[in-house]
């Protein structure tokens, strides 16, 4: 499934968690078939680890903290251009290239 949304964008998140609302952050990875992202700085988790030996390496024990997956339906594209919160459009050239605009300001986001 094509998404509007790629690694390296960047996203304000629109609903979800109350400390989340309003922040912005960097796509990290982006999974089509689930329909969700990892957004950096966004939706942290905290993860008690154990001591773990494989390969010959040690796991450190303790509080992991890490960035959980998030439904892209929560989240808005950032226009590089404007700076708003924008949706996004498809358009093809007349050479077949496929480009996102930007709904506000009509300018390309690749």
């Amino acid at each position: 499934m094509k998404m509007k949304i790629r690694k390296g964008d960047t996203v304000e998140v629109i609903t979800g968690r109350e400390q989340d609302k309003g922040k912005r952050g960097e796509v990290i990875k982006v999974m089509p078939k689930e329909r969700r992202i990892v957004v950096q700085g966004v939706n942290l988790r905290k993860k008690h680890q154990r001591q773990v030996q494989t390969e010959g390496r040690t796991l450190k024990p303790g509080i992991i903290e890490f960035e959980a997956k998030m439904d892209i339906s929560n989240v808005m594209l950032v226009c590089p251009s404007c700076s708003e919160t924008t949706r996004v459009a498809v358009q093809r050239d007349e050479d077949g290239t496929i480009h996102r605009v930007c709904k506000q300001c009509e300018k390309q986001i690749d």
